[in-house]
Parts: C-alpha cells; structure tokens; sequence
C-alpha cells in the first residue's frame, strides 16, 4: 500500500478533480474508485465522491498495491548503446511502448529488456517497469536509461530529481522559428479539457523548463535541439506547440494532417548523460537518428518541401 499526503492550497472543488490535478498519474475514474473504496481520507476522515476541499485540508490517498499480471520476457532485438554490470543504455525505436500498461502487457521495452538482463534488473518501480528510470513515448525513439540493480537505479533516480541527466532531443517542428535559441519556460499540468493531453494552461501545472536551438531551417519547417532542464510527460511536444511550431508529426498537438508519410512526431532522444552510479564518471552517449528520421532530413534539405 502506497500512501500520498497533500495539503489543499485551495477550497470549493470536489475531491476527486482536485486530486486528477494534482496526481498527473492518476486518472480521474481510478480516484473515484479510491474514494468509494474508502481510500481517500480528509484529515483523518474517509470521504464521499461529492466532498468538496478547503484550504489546508490534510488530504491522504492510499494506493493498493496492483494486482499485477506476469510480465515474460521476449526475445526481441535490441540496439545497445552501452552496457556494464549497473546500467543498460538503448536506442528504442519508433513504435514501441516502454512498459507494459493494462490491455498492452506484451511486445514492449520491458519485455525485451527482461530477455536480455535476465533476473540483473532493479525492481524498484515494481513488475510492470523493472529498471526503467524515466521513459520516452512510444513513437518517440532514441536513448533509454535502464538500471540493473536497486542501487544504481536510486542514484540515478535521485540525478533525474536533481534535473543532473542531461537530455538533448532533436526534433523537427512547423514553421521557422525566429530565434536560433530560445527557452520555453511554462508549467505542465493535465489539459483542462481532454483528460489524455497534457497543457501549459493548466492551473495545477508543475514547472517545466525547455532550452531550444535551431540547427538548420527549412523554409516552413526547422530542425532543432531540445534539451530538458525539467521531465514532465510530453514536455517538448507540449511546449513547442504551446510557441507555435509543433512537432512535425505530432498527431496530438500539432496540425491533424501531416504533409509526410510519417509514425507520429519526428522527436529523437540523442544525447544522454549522466555520472556512473558506481565509478563516479560522467558518460555521455549519442544515439545515432533512424532512417526514416534522416531520410527526411535529406528531402528537406533538397527541396524544403513535402
């Protein structure tokens, strides 16, 4: 049983929008489940469905431990940047998920990680994400942190908090960008509306930092680096689209049809590194960008155009 504490900075919202605000992981129908279930107390006090927050409330939320499925291993290939008896760094290609998630328990990163480390995994993040440290989404590529035992995944996991793992993406976005660099400084919270998309309007949105620079332009399309200084889910996506220049492809923030043939957003994690939790060292690795990636990179750089 996990057990999350909040104080309610604010009075007059039912309970279960205020939590789906405040716990990004956690959808507004499964808080509802918590709370018919007896698992949301409000200073010490079990609470209904209609309760509504007041300012300083003291707010606990207990999460059963989930009643996972076996997750097998899979012989599936991998491409290995790097490897030792702590860390496994891999270069995900587009289209696959990272972990396994209810109605997808196969086919997935975890899978194929579980067949290559065997039982060398951290189990810190539980059954369903063994090793995995942070996560890209699925039509994301690029490099991966994986951790093979508790240890190092704690170090790491504490690097990630103190925003220390650097994380540069390329990324290939609508229209041209004024400036050849920029910083996208802007919270990232639950979209007001649609519950599946991620917003900097958000009330409840958490800080989210984004520095950009420009590469090459392409007339209506600019390729450019990204580097994270925060970690929120669908950070870039979010935050370019929020200055106008959506990611080329992104079906969900950017322009519904795509003047390209392509599998989502053209987002590459390219460059990830970190200090050894063992040695010390800062590594740095670069992961190589896929072809289709290139290859449309070569076609713009020809003609500019679709």
């Amino acid at each position: 049983m996990e057990a999350i504490c909040l104080t309610a900075g604010k009075s007059g919202e039912r309970i279960d929008k205020f939590l789906s605000e405040e716990l990004d992981s956690l959808s507004r129908s499964y808080i509802q489940k918590l709370v018919k279930d007896g698992e949301v107390r409000v200073n010490g006090n079990a609470v209904k469905a209609n309760y509504k927050v007041n300012i300083n409330d003291s707010i606990e939320v207990n999460i059963p431990e989930p009643e996972e499925p076996d997750i097998l291993p899979e012989d599936i290939p991998l491409d290995v940047l790097y490897e030792d008896d702590d860390v496994l760094i891999v270069n995900k290609p587009k289209g696959m998920v990272v972990h396994p998630a209810p109605g997808h328990y196969s086919h997935t990163l975890v899978n194929a990680v579980l067949y290559h480390c065997k039982d060398q995994l951290s189990g810190i993040n539980g059954v369903m994400r063994p090793g995995i440290v942070h996560r890209i989404d699925m039509d994301t590529t690029g490099s991966l942190l994986i951790c093979k035992n508790d240890a190092a995944h704690q170090i790491l996991a504490e690097e990630l908090k103190e925003h220390s793992i650097t994380r540069r993406y390329h990324a290939i976005v609508h229209g041209n960008l004024k400036e050849d660099e920029g910083t996208v400084d802007a919270p990232i919270g639950r979209h007001p509306v649609d519950r599946k998309k991620m917003s900097t309007k958000s009330i409840h949105g958490r800080r989210a930092v984004t520095h950009y620079k420009v590469l090459e332009r392409f007339g209506n399309y600019t390729y450019i680096e990204c580097e994270l200084e925060t970690g929120r889910t669908h950070q870039i996506r979010v935050h370019m689209a929020s200055i106008g220049h959506p990611i080329l492809g992104d079906q969900v923030y950017g322009p519904a049809k795509c003047p390209f043939r392509l599998q989502g957003q053209t987002l590459h994690a390219k460059i990830l590194g970190f200090r050894h939790p063992s040695t010390g060292d800062y590594m740095e690795f670069d992961a190589p960008l896929p072809e289709y990636f290139q290859k449309l990179l070569r076609q713009l750089r020809a003609t500019g155009q679709p």
